[in-house]
This record gives structure tokens, C-alpha cells and sequence, in this order.
């Protein structure tokens, strides 16, 4: 198989499911990972396109390309495919969900017209600390997990390494598309993909007319070029704050050396301190419990001195 873009990089992803054009492939794949009943399936949506694709979002390294639709029953759903770690993942999913939440009515109008908004994020690393791929969040009762003040809010996370993990099954339209999402996926299993599933085909098809694009190839690599950039940046900062976080040992160790070195000199001199005044008691001739109270030596110590 030559060598095949990577469907999971945010540019090239938007342009295969976010565009009108193709929304006939993301209603397969939103169909998969909501898994509606039969009479709830997304039948239409409305793509919001924007092709408006600026140089500092392409070649930044924070830049968020997501696919945003709302479906026939004023639902809006929010995709996006993250490839880089980030630690806030819970906290930057729920400030885009209330965003786009507060946005879906104007000032003014009934709380009743807000939009039951819906949020996936399919991750390129391990997040949650849970064992299943695919985990939904709602707004449950902590006293009685079964009551739900509310569907308006979902959140779904796909952590494509733990898929990658598992035994797949052909038979789940979720197994197959996040199989077509992942650029390691062999030449035999896309043949079995496209065989079994005839929208896969046309994802497929889609993908490699993109790949021929001039203009979308080169979008496609200035963003491959942007993570390269974003990981050795992050290296070399961690790099330079694990030498840092070193000398700042050693310097530390060195203070605290020191300073144990005066604390323990100074008790060793008033050990011998107070031996020294034994001994001249003792030439006296005075009492050993005297010289006991006196200096807090004990009559062994006192003894070893004679």
C-alpha cells in the first residue's frame, strides 16, 4: 500500500468529515460512536463549514480544527480529533461544550430554545483512567447514579491506543471506522473494511483524491511539521527542567550538607565541652552525682573519662 496521509491529523480529518459535500460520511461515523436507537438515528445534518483555514491555525501548535454540525432535531455536536497530550482535557472539553451551549440561543430568548449540545474528542493517547475505549459522561445524581437531571450535556472520549489494544469486531461500525482512522491500520484489513462497509469505501476514495490535492498536502504536512515542532519543543523544555531540577538538587544537597555539617560540629563541641568540665570535676574530687546533674553525662561516660 503507498504510503497513506494519517486520517487522525485535525486538518486532513476536518476535511474529510467536515465539509457538506461529505456529510454523508460523518453521519455514519456520529451514527457509530452515539449508537442511537433505530428511531433516533441521524438521518440529516447541517455542516457548519468553515473553510477559513488561517496560516497561524495550520502552523500553530495550539490551533483547534474541529467538525461542528447540528443534526435535524437542533442538536449540536462538536468533533474533534486530538494527536498531542494535553493534561486538561476534561477542563478545555467542557469550556468548548459551554461555549457553544450559551451560544445556541440569543440574549433574551427562553431557556428552553438551548440546544442539547454534544462533545466527542477522539484522543491519539491514553487519558481517562478507565479501561474501556469509549467512555460518555452525562449529569447523574451522586446520591442515585440511575437519575439524570438532564441530557442536555454529553461528552464522549475515544482513546484510540486502548482500541488498538483490544480484539476488534468487524461487525461494530465503531470498530470499523476508528480501523479506517488508524494510520496503522494493513492493506488487507482496508480491503476487508471497504468490502464490509461501502461508506468506509467512500471515506477511503475521498481520502486518496485528497491526497492528490496540491494545496491540501501541503496544509496537511505545514500541520505534520507544526506537532514535530510542538514535541521537540516540549523535549527540549523537559530536557532543560529535568537539568535545571538536577542543579537545583545538587545545590540544595550542598546547603543542607553544610548545614548539617555546622549543626552536627556544634553538638560534637559541646559534647566535648561538657567532658572537659567533667574532667576537671572529677579532679576535684567532687561527688560523681554532682557532676552527673551538673553536666548530664552519664556515670559510664563518667567512668571512661576517669
Amino acid at each position: 500500500m503507498a504510503q497513506r496521509l494519517k486520517p487522525k491529523n485535525d486538518f486532513l480529518f476536518k476535511r474529510l468529515f467536515g465539509e457538506t459535500e461529505s456529510k454523508n460520511l460523518l453521519i455514519s461515523l456520529l451514527n457509530a460512536i452515539l449508537h442511537p436507537a433505530d428511531d433516533k438515528k441521524i438521518i440529516d445534518v447541517t455542516v457548519i463549514d468553515n473553510k477559513e483555514l488561517v496560516k497561524e491555525v495550520i502552523d500553530g501548535k495550539s490551533g483547534r480544527l474541529d467538525v461542528r454540525c447540528e443534526t435535524e432535531d437542533n442538536e449540536q455536536i462538536d468533533l474533534e480529533v486530538q494527536i498531542e497530550r494535553d493534561h486538561a482535557m476534561d477542563k478545555r472539553t467542557l469550556f468548548y461544550l459551554s461555549k457553544l451551549f450559551v451560544g445556541s440561543i440569543k440574549e433574551g430568548h427562553d431557556y428552553d430554545l438551548l440546544k442539547k449540545t454534544i462533545t466527542i474528542n477522539i484522543l491519539d493517547f491514553n487519558y481517562l483512567p478507565l479501561d474501556h475505549f469509549h467512555n460518555t459522561f452525562h449529569l447523574y445524581d451522586d446520591g442515585n447514579k440511575e437519575f439524570m437531571l438532564t441530557d442536555i450535556f454529553e461528552i464522549h472520549f475515544l482513546e484510540c491506543l486502548k482500541f488498538r489494544a483490544m480484539q476488534h469486531d468487524l461487525n461494530n461500525p465503531l470498530h470499523r471506522w476508528l480501523l479506517f482512522l488508524d494510520e496503522k491500520v494493513t492493506e488487507q484489513q482496508l480491503e476487508e473494511l471497504m468490502t464490509m462497509d461501502s461508506t468506509i469505501k467512500t471515506a477511503e476514495e475521498r481520502l486518496q483524491r485528497l491526497s492528490c490535492d496540491e494545496e491540501t498536502l501541503r496544509l496537511y504536512e505545514a500541520r505534520e511539521e507544526a506537532f514535530i515542532e510542538y514535541n521537540s519543543g516540549m523535549s527540549a523544555a523537559r530536557r532543560a527542567g529535568l537539568r535545571e531540577g538536577i542543579e537545583i538538587g545538587e545545590k540544595n544537597g550542598e546547603k543542607k550538607g553544610i548545614q548539617k555539617g555546622i549543626q552536627q560540629g556544634k553538638q560534637d563541641g559541646k559534647a566535648e565541652g561538657k567532658q572537659e568540665v567533667a574532667r576537671n570535676m572529677l579532679a576535684l574530687g567532687l561527688d560523681i552525682e554532682a557532676i552527673v546533674k551538673c553536666t548530664g553525662l552519664t556515670i559510664d561516660e563518667l567512668d571512661k573519662l576517669k
